[in-house]
């Protein structure tokens, strides 16, 4: 089944100079090579680090609320025929403004499920990283458009996460958040608390949608970030 932005195939449209970076991001719980490594732990106490600004304002974007535990199961799970009906990726690209030439970062990829097909035509414009759980590790002012398909109750620190997402994103950028109202621990959260966190990060509101999954629960927001100061 074809995923495309003008009814044509999605492999036909990467061909068209389109950059898909696709985030994967190291959250805890993950069954990742660089998280089963032990850590060793000595007696010996580190002195306390000075304050700094630095410091200070990395505190201040800490949350604290539950959040989920990453999905460890079979990702065959995520290759439902009917998730394309459901979701309409094509729908997705057009309102986050993906065109040809356009650089997308897919953050919390999971399975990939957006890319995957592509990827097994060796398209040379897919690009894979192992981000941090508070930083997709993107290049600077690099990005036209984000997108996080059922990632965002899973992140601990988003505000964190989203700042980094931000300074990574290009003026006319928007990002794309898709999630599921919950309490956090349920695999799903609140729009409105994804819309005050995505605030705290210096992101704005620009449309909201409900024709994903039309159930009252799944959500699309789509933000773009405010100036800076």
């Amino acid at each position: 089944m074809s995923i495309s932005l003008t009814r044509r195939s999605i492999t036909d449209f990467l061909l068209f100079n389109l950059f898909l970076f696709v985030s994967a991001l190291a959250l805890p719980g993950c069954n990742t090579a660089s998280q089963s490594r032990q850590v060793s732990i000595t007696a010996q106490v580190s002195p306390s680090p000075t304050p700094t600004l630095e410091n200070a304002q990395d505190q201040s974007d800490a949350i604290n609320r539950p959040t989920s535990n990453p999905y460890t199961g079979e990702l065959s799970i995520f290759e439902d025929p009917k998730r394309v009906e459901k979701l309409q990726p094509s729908r997705i690209m057009d309102i986050l403004g993906i065109k040809e030439g356009s650089t997308v970062a897919d953050i919390g990829a999971g399975s990939g499920w957006f890319t995957v097909r592509s990827k097994r035509e060796n398209l040379a414009n897919i690009r894979v990283i192992l981000g941090k759980d508070d930083d997709p590790l993107l290049p600077e002012k690099s990005i036209d458009a984000v997108l996080l398909l059922k990632t965002y109750h899973e992140v601990a620190q988003p505000i964190r996460l989203l700042k980094r997402t931000r300074a990574a994103m290009r003026a006319a950028a928007l990002l794309g958040i898709i999630d599921r109202n919950g309490k956090g621990d349920d695999h799903g959260l609140d729009k409105e608390v994804v819309i005050k966190e995505a605030a705290r990060a210096g992101f704005v509101l620009v449309n909201q949608y409900d024709f994903v999954k039309p159930d009252n629960v799944d959500y699309f927001l789509v933000f773009r970030a405010s100036p800076y100061p």
